[in-house]
């Protein structure tokens, strides 16, 4: 996990304490770790700006030596994601019933097996969850996460192939309130971000189930991709809050900064399994700790 940009910072942390006294051969490796970062995944914009940072801290004596630097690259990072409102699912659950959540994410990136992860993480933490299968799109959508109901004991409101998704969301709703259930995961079509049809479709059902929050599921495996996804439902439907799966094979390191400061969105949680219990909150200490325990 994040292998590859821990060994950038490792690599730059080691030659740049050794010429910080030599401001010319330092700047000429302050732009290499620039690049460095970017092809880890690092947001273009990011990188410049944190190396932008570092020069200056370098010119008035904030960086002075080893621990200084490591110390300036923790505060650094760490400041995009304090920046961003932090968002508590289970404490807002809490609060409202049926809590309404709607999970939008391209084909690929597991977002239908997210949708049963978090549906088993509410139900550890009693609550009464529903899951709802309203990608009415794609072949096999619906019997995947009727599947997963099965598997985790957790029930699957289901409609037609080719039914309206927001009148499923609508019925499925109306039948969480009437039956009890706190939580209403509702799963959403697929297809290419691109795909003004499925824009359009997204917006009816936000439209008309009015969620609590909206959670996008990106693959950190697809790198650029999943932050071009990122801005792209963003700026479409609005996203609250990501999730970013397939984290435990995923060794560049950049997604979750380059989401966070992309679309200044928390990352709640992030896939590191297969199993349903594979899903864990996402924390920016043990993120820090991961790409900068330097030895």
């Amino acid at each position: 996990m994040f292998r590859r940009i821990k060994r950038v910072f490792s690599k730059f942390i080691d030659k740049a304490s050794a010429l910080l006294f030599s401001k010319e051969q330092l700047m000429d490796l302050i732009d290499e770790f620039k690049f460095e970062l970017i092809s880890n995944d690092v947001a273009y914009d990011v990188a410049e700006e944190i190396t932008t940072k570092l020069v200056e801290a370098v010119e008035n004596k904030i960086v002075r030596d080893k621990e200084s630097l490591i110390e300036f690259l923790k505060k650094t990072i760490r400041s995009y994601f304090d920046s961003v409102e932090l968002i508590d699912i289970f404490h807002e659950a809490s609060k409202t019933k049926p809590y309404i959540i709607v999970f939008l994410g391209v084909n690929g990136v597991g977002k239908t097996t997210t949708i049963a992860k978090t549906a088993v993480l509410f139900r550890d933490k009693g609550f009464k969850p529903l899951m709802v299968a309203a990608d009415t799109f794609r072949a096999g959508a619906q019997e995947q996460l009727r599947i997963h109901g099965e598997r985790t004991g957790i029930p699957v409101f289901m409609g037609k192939y080719g039914a309206d998704p927001a009148s499923i969301a609508f019925d499925a709703i109306r039948h969480a309130e009437t039956r009890g259930y706190d939580v209403v995961l509702i799963d959403t079509a697929g297809r290419m971000h691109t795909d003004s049809n499925l824009v359009d479709e997204l917006r009816k059902i936000i439209r008309v189930a009015k969620p609590h929050r909206k959670i996008l599921v990106v693959d950190a495996l697809t790198g650029n991709d999943a932050i071009e996804q990122a801005v792209f439902f963003d700026k479409a439907v609005g996203v609250d809050a990501v999730i970013v799966t397939k984290v435990d094979a995923y060794e560049q390191g950049g997604v979750p900064l380059s989401i966070v400061y992309s679309i200044r969105k928390p990352i709640i949680m992030i896939g590191v399994g297969q199993g349903y219990k594979d899903l864990k909150p996402f924390n920016i200490d043990e993120f820090l700790d991961k790409i900068l325990s330097v030895k």
